[in-house]
């Protein structure tokens, strides 16, 4: 499908394509404050700018985007994010043509997977979030799951193309995330240590 670029009094016809890419946060992301904040905010802004649509999906340490666009714009965005430290191992799943865009009014919509994964039969079947293990097709059915995530907040009228995530630390949700899968684990580790130092005290006084 063609879109037309009307920045200039003689608009440019170009091809709209589609990038899929999946990638791991690294210990730079991890540790700042607001990483997947900071990532929203500045790809509205610069996507915004290229005509560039699409959605960032953050969970268990990996990101999955698509983005839509030109397929200029989205080979100057893919050669930015190769360069980006906070995240590593970056495999494109889908490079190619599309007839039209999935999201529509979202210049990047990043959504965080651990806060809604668990009420949805489709997302839950394809947890725990590791998308470097799924097939092409179950790559797909995630894909098609977030596009019928935007209709339907589209249809409820929550779709508006500059809303802002909340802010959020990707460490504190990757810690809450590990606390709770394991939190009986962590509670007999601290049981442990507690006896380990009462025990070391118990030595030094005697």
């Amino acid at each position: 499908m063609s879109s037309i670029n009307n920045n200039s009094a003689n608009p440019v016809i170009t091809e709209l394509y589609q990038l899929v890419y999946i990638s791991r946060i690294t210990s730079t992301g991890l540790s700042g404050a607001s990483t997947l904040n900071d990532i929203a905010k500045i790809s509205v802004k610069n996507n915004k700018a290229d005509d560039i649509t699409g959605v960032l999906c953050y969970g268990n340490g990996y990101f999955f985007q698509c983005i839509e666009g030109s397929e200029q714009a989205l080979t100057n965005l893919k050669n930015r994010l190769l360069l980006d430290d906070r995240h590593k191992y970056l495999q494109i799943l889908e490079f190619s043509e599309i007839d039209k865009r999935r999201f529509t009014r979202w210049s990047m919509r990043s959504i965080i997977l651990e806060r809604w994964m668990t009420t949805d039969p489709k997302v839950k079947a394809l947890m725990p979030f590791k998308p470097y293990s799924w097939s092409n097709e179950q790559g797909r059915q995630f894909l098609d799951f977030l596009q019928g995530y935007y209709e339907e907040q589209k249809n409820m009228g929550k779709v508006h193309i500059d809303d802002q995530p909340v802010k959020y630390s990707a460490l504190g949700l990757t810690l809450s995330k590990v606390m709770g899968q394991h939190q009986a684990f962590f509670l007999i580790q601290s049981v442990l240590g507690a006896l380990i130092v009462l025990t070391l005290l118990w030595f030094m006084l005697s």
